[in-house]
Protein backbone atom coordinates (compact mmCIF):
# COMPACT_ATOMS: atom_id res chain seq x y z
CA UNK A 1 0.00 0.00 0.00
CA UNK A 2 1.27 3.46 -0.90
CA UNK A 3 2.36 5.66 1.98
CA UNK A 4 1.10 9.00 0.69
CA UNK A 5 2.78 11.00 3.44
CA UNK A 6 6.17 9.54 2.53
CA UNK A 7 5.47 10.13 -1.16
CA UNK A 8 4.58 13.78 -0.56
CA UNK A 9 7.66 14.23 1.63
CA UNK A 10 9.84 12.74 -1.09
CA UNK A 11 8.38 15.05 -3.74
CA UNK A 12 8.91 18.09 -1.50
CA UNK A 13 12.47 16.96 -0.77
CA UNK A 14 13.19 16.43 -4.46
CA UNK A 15 11.97 19.89 -5.37
CA UNK A 16 13.86 21.47 -2.46
CA UNK A 17 17.07 20.04 -3.90
CA UNK A 18 16.43 20.55 -7.62
CA UNK A 19 14.97 24.07 -7.77
CA UNK A 20 17.57 25.95 -5.65
CA UNK A 21 20.33 23.98 -7.40
CA UNK A 22 19.24 25.07 -10.87
CA UNK A 23 18.42 28.65 -9.91
CA UNK A 24 21.89 28.92 -8.36
CA UNK A 25 23.47 27.92 -11.69
CA UNK A 26 21.41 30.42 -13.64
CA UNK A 27 21.88 33.26 -11.19
CA UNK A 28 25.63 32.71 -10.95
CA UNK A 29 25.84 32.82 -14.74
CA UNK A 30 23.74 35.99 -14.78
CA UNK A 31 26.05 37.67 -12.27
CA UNK A 32 29.01 36.74 -14.46
CA UNK A 33 27.46 38.30 -17.55
CA UNK A 34 25.55 35.43 -19.18
CA UNK A 35 21.80 36.04 -19.27
CA UNK A 36 21.00 32.86 -21.26
CA UNK A 37 19.42 30.99 -18.34
CA UNK A 38 17.47 34.07 -17.27
CA UNK A 39 16.12 34.67 -20.77
CA UNK A 40 15.01 31.03 -21.00
CA UNK A 41 13.13 31.20 -17.71
CA UNK A 42 15.54 29.08 -15.69
CA UNK A 43 15.53 31.45 -12.71
CA UNK A 44 11.95 30.36 -12.09
CA UNK A 45 10.56 28.51 -9.05
CA UNK A 46 8.42 26.46 -11.46
CA UNK A 47 9.74 22.87 -11.13
CA UNK A 48 8.66 22.02 -14.69
CA UNK A 49 11.39 24.37 -15.92
CA UNK A 50 14.07 22.26 -14.25
CA UNK A 51 13.02 18.59 -14.40
CA UNK A 52 14.83 16.13 -16.64
CA UNK A 53 12.59 13.07 -17.29
CA UNK A 54 15.36 10.44 -17.04
CA UNK A 55 17.06 12.20 -14.14
CA UNK A 56 13.76 12.49 -12.26
CA UNK A 57 12.90 8.82 -12.85
CA UNK A 58 16.34 7.88 -11.58
CA UNK A 59 15.86 10.01 -8.46
CA UNK A 60 12.52 8.38 -7.69
CA UNK A 61 13.61 4.79 -8.39
CA UNK A 62 17.30 4.81 -7.45
CA UNK A 63 17.33 7.92 -5.23
CA UNK A 64 20.19 9.20 -7.37
CA UNK A 65 19.65 11.50 -10.35
CA UNK A 66 19.89 14.95 -11.89
CA UNK A 67 17.90 17.89 -13.22
CA UNK A 68 17.79 19.55 -16.64
CA UNK A 69 21.11 21.22 -17.40
CA UNK A 70 21.01 25.00 -17.21
CA UNK A 71 21.96 26.56 -20.58
CA UNK A 72 25.02 28.77 -20.42
CA UNK A 73 26.90 30.70 -23.07
CA UNK A 74 30.55 30.95 -21.98
CA UNK A 75 31.16 33.62 -24.64
CA UNK A 76 28.99 36.01 -22.63
CA UNK A 77 31.00 35.74 -19.43
CA UNK A 78 32.58 39.07 -18.58
CA UNK A 79 35.57 37.42 -16.91
CA UNK A 80 37.80 34.39 -17.54
CA UNK A 81 35.69 31.82 -19.40
CA UNK A 82 37.08 28.73 -17.73
CA UNK A 83 37.01 30.17 -14.20
CA UNK A 84 33.47 31.47 -14.73
CA UNK A 85 32.31 28.07 -16.00
CA UNK A 86 33.70 26.39 -12.89
CA UNK A 87 31.98 28.92 -10.61
CA UNK A 88 28.64 28.47 -12.38
CA UNK A 89 28.99 24.68 -12.37
CA UNK A 90 29.72 24.53 -8.64
CA UNK A 91 27.07 27.09 -7.62
CA UNK A 92 24.30 24.50 -7.54
CA UNK A 93 26.38 22.05 -5.51
CA UNK A 94 27.25 24.81 -3.03
CA UNK A 95 23.58 25.68 -2.53
CA UNK A 96 22.71 22.00 -2.05
CA UNK A 97 25.22 21.68 0.77
CA UNK A 98 23.97 24.89 2.40
CA UNK A 99 20.43 23.50 2.25
CA UNK A 100 21.66 20.18 3.65
CA UNK A 101 23.34 21.86 6.63
CA UNK A 102 20.24 23.96 7.34
CA UNK A 103 17.86 21.00 7.29
CA UNK A 104 20.36 18.81 9.12
CA UNK A 105 20.21 21.28 12.01
CA UNK A 106 16.41 21.38 11.79
CA UNK A 107 16.35 17.57 11.83
CA UNK A 108 18.38 17.47 15.05
CA UNK A 109 16.18 20.10 16.70
CA UNK A 110 13.01 18.37 15.55
CA UNK A 111 14.26 14.97 16.69
CA UNK A 112 15.06 16.28 20.18
CA UNK A 113 11.77 18.13 20.47
CA UNK A 114 9.73 15.27 19.04
CA UNK A 115 8.39 17.07 15.98
CA UNK A 116 6.39 14.87 13.60
CA UNK A 117 7.96 16.54 10.58
CA UNK A 118 11.52 15.33 11.20
CA UNK A 119 11.24 12.65 8.50
CA UNK A 120 10.66 15.44 5.95
CA UNK A 121 13.78 17.24 7.17
CA UNK A 122 15.75 14.01 6.80
CA UNK A 123 14.47 13.51 3.24
CA UNK A 124 15.44 17.09 2.34
CA UNK A 125 18.86 16.53 3.90
CA UNK A 126 19.30 13.31 1.92
CA UNK A 127 18.30 14.67 -1.49
CA UNK A 128 20.39 17.82 -1.16
CA UNK A 129 23.50 15.85 -0.21
CA UNK A 130 22.80 13.31 -2.94
CA UNK A 131 22.34 15.94 -5.63
CA UNK A 132 25.43 17.81 -4.48
CA UNK A 133 27.66 14.73 -4.41
CA UNK A 134 26.27 13.12 -7.55
CA UNK A 135 26.72 16.28 -9.59
CA UNK A 136 30.44 16.23 -8.85
CA UNK A 137 30.79 13.05 -10.91
CA UNK A 138 32.77 14.20 -14.00
CA UNK A 139 30.41 12.81 -16.63
CA UNK A 140 27.90 14.79 -18.77
CA UNK A 141 25.37 16.17 -18.12
CA UNK A 142 26.57 16.53 -14.52
CA UNK A 143 28.26 19.66 -13.19
CA UNK A 144 31.48 17.82 -12.51
CA UNK A 145 31.94 17.28 -16.24
CA UNK A 146 32.00 21.05 -16.87
CA UNK A 147 34.49 21.53 -14.06
CA UNK A 148 36.70 18.81 -15.53
CA UNK A 149 36.38 20.20 -19.07
CA UNK A 150 37.34 23.68 -17.86
CA UNK A 151 40.50 22.31 -16.29
CA UNK A 152 41.59 20.61 -19.52
CA UNK A 153 43.72 22.22 -22.24
CA UNK A 154 41.47 23.88 -24.83
CA UNK A 155 42.14 21.29 -27.55
CA UNK A 156 41.14 18.39 -25.26
CA UNK A 157 38.24 20.44 -23.89
CA UNK A 158 36.93 20.82 -27.45
CA UNK A 159 36.85 17.06 -28.00
CA UNK A 160 35.36 16.49 -24.55
CA UNK A 161 32.34 18.63 -25.45
CA UNK A 162 32.22 17.26 -28.99
CA UNK A 163 31.71 13.70 -27.74
CA UNK A 164 29.89 14.46 -24.49
CA UNK A 165 26.71 12.76 -25.68
CA UNK A 166 28.56 9.44 -25.58
CA UNK A 167 29.69 10.09 -22.02
CA UNK A 168 26.01 10.66 -21.21
CA UNK A 169 25.32 7.07 -22.32
CA UNK A 170 28.20 5.86 -20.14
CA UNK A 171 26.61 7.64 -17.16
CA UNK A 172 23.23 6.01 -17.78
CA UNK A 173 24.83 2.55 -17.98
CA UNK A 174 26.89 3.07 -14.82
CA UNK A 175 23.90 4.50 -13.00
CA UNK A 176 21.35 1.79 -13.77
CA UNK A 177 23.93 -0.97 -13.31
CA UNK A 178 24.40 0.23 -9.74
CA UNK A 179 28.08 1.14 -10.13
CA UNK A 180 27.58 4.85 -9.42
CA UNK A 181 25.44 4.13 -6.38
CA UNK A 182 28.08 1.83 -4.90
CA UNK A 183 30.74 4.52 -5.30
CA UNK A 184 28.87 7.58 -4.05
CA UNK A 185 26.55 6.08 -1.39
CA UNK A 186 29.32 5.80 1.26
CA UNK A 187 30.27 9.42 0.55
CA UNK A 188 26.65 10.57 0.86
CA UNK A 189 26.11 8.75 4.16
CA UNK A 190 29.41 10.04 5.56
CA UNK A 191 28.48 13.64 4.75
CA UNK A 192 24.99 13.19 6.23
CA UNK A 193 26.50 11.79 9.43
CA UNK A 194 28.90 14.74 9.63
CA UNK A 195 26.09 17.24 9.09
CA UNK A 196 23.93 15.65 11.79
CA UNK A 197 26.94 15.63 14.13
CA UNK A 198 27.46 19.33 13.33
CA UNK A 199 23.79 20.01 14.01
CA UNK A 200 24.02 18.25 17.35
CA UNK A 201 27.07 20.31 18.28
CA UNK A 202 25.38 23.57 17.28
CA UNK A 203 22.30 22.61 19.28
CA UNK A 204 24.49 21.85 22.26
CA UNK A 205 24.11 18.09 22.43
Amino acid sequence: MIDFTSLIYRIIALLSAIIPHEIAHGYAAYLLGDDTAKSEGRLSLNPLKHLDPIGLLSMIVLRVGWAKAVPINPNKFNKNRKASTIIVSLAGVFVNFIMAILFGILFVIGYVKGWNITSLFLEILWYNVMLGVFNLVPLPPLDGSKVLASLLPEKIEYYFYKYERYFYIVLIVLLFSGVVNKVISPIIFTIIDKIIFLGAKIYGL
